[in-house]
């Protein structure tokens, strides 16, 4: 089970995300903060991903790139407590538990997803948890029908209802901080019979999110972290965004200016990275 949030716990909304196909919610307490070429064998079950490979933008600009990586790992779209102009990542290896419906194929997927992730993030020690114990993400699979109920049972009847008047989300996603800005642990809630790509989709946006680049932005139109961009895979220019934000160099609680300090000799090695594991020429 996850929280339940009591009325006077600090709690307000950080980011929304009004997608095309999903509807995503993230959430603070204090520190908590709520809200790829595809996996070999899973392009050929969903050809709308597939199509989207085929059409995806693989070169960017460095101003490009630093401006979705500020616009997104900065600041919250909406806001009402709590400091959102510092870097939030994890600083301990991520493990991912599935926990809900038992669906042997979405839970398949998932794990797909976790690998996919892994393999293109450098400095991120991310896999999958045999038991919710030893995991620090939670991904919580519901049906569709029982979405609304799991919402209250995790956030509170009160949050909830503001939820579910502010967004009437699809997936869900969010994270626990430290007052040093540090993620402790991540929820995640999918739905898994909404089709192929509906679960793709949020599976990569919810999961990449909870690690930290929780702000959504209209103004870039490349990054899934925009509401009118349905992705279903891990693209190249989150990948960028994902290694500036694991880099060692990039630490939770830096500021803007601390990040502009040293983001172009990250963005370099970043560069390096991104090519070599996507296979693109230098």
């Amino acid at each position: 089970m996850g929280p339940c949030f009591r009325r006077d716990d600090n709690v307000s909304i950080v980011a929304m995300s009004r997608h095309l196909y999903v509807r995503v919610v993230a959430l603070a307490l204090a520190g908590i903060a709520l809200q790829g070429v595809v996996v070999p064998g899973l392009s050929a079950e969903v050809a709308a991903v597939a199509s989207r490979q085929r059409a995806e933008r693989k070169i960017f600009t460095d101003a490009e790139i630093t401006d979705g990586f500020f616009k997104t790992a900065f600041g919250a779209e909406y806001h009402l407590a709590g400091r959102v102009d510092r870097i939030r990542k994890y600083d301990v290896p991520v493990r991912v538990f599935t926990g809900g419906v038992n669906r042997s194929d979405r839970r398949a997927q998932l794990a797909k997803v976790v690998a996919d992730i892994a393999k293109r993030i450098a400095h991120l020690d991310i896999a999958m948890a045999e038991t919710s114990e030893a995991a620090n993400v939670l991904v919580t699979l519901v049906r569709d029908r029982d979405l609304s109920g799991t919402i209250k049972r995790f956030y509170g009847e009160e949050r909830a209802r503001e939820i579910r008047k502010s967004l009437d989300p699809q997936c869900l996603s969010g994270f626990r901080k430290s007052e040093k800005f540090e993620i402790q642990h991540s929820d995640v809630i999918l739905t898994v019979d909404n089709g192929d790509f509906v679960f793709l989709d949020c599976a990569y946006e919810e999961l990449l999110q909870s690690l930290g680049p929780i702000n959504d932005t209209s103004s870039v139109p490349w990054t899934m972290f925009n509401d009118k961009v349905s992705m279903g895979f891990f693209d190249v220019y989150d990948q960028y965004l994902l290694n500036i934000l694991y880099d060692p160099r990039i630490k939770a609680g830096m500021t803007i200016a601390e990040v502009e300090a040293v983001l172009p000799e990250v963005l370099a090695d970043v560069r390096v990275w991104v090519r070599k594991v996507n296979g693109l020429a230098e």
